[in-house]
């Protein structure tokens, strides 16, 4: 039985450590025009001049967006 249990966890373990994390990142502007990413973890920005114009899965696909937005005249 203990064995069992043993082996249980030990696949429990596996599981959760290949699960892959998360991390979603938003490309957020401002009141003033600028743009910055920002990543989502529960807590948005202070205030309520700032709208989400883009969200992505990684920090690399947040940056090509901003850059898109920046080219687009949508952020400074």
């Amino acid at each position: 039985m203990k064995r069992l249990v043993f082996a249980v966890g030990v696949l429990a373990l596996g599981f959760a450590a290949s699960t892959p994390a998360r991390a979603d990142f938003s490309v957020v502007r401002f009141e003033l025009g600028f743009c910055r990413i920002w990543w989502n973890n529960g807590i948005n920005p202070i205030g309520t001049g700032w709208t989400r114009v883009a969200t992505a899965p990684d920090f690399t696909s947040a940056w090509t967006a901003q850059d898109a937005a920046v080219k687009k005249g949508k952020c400074k």
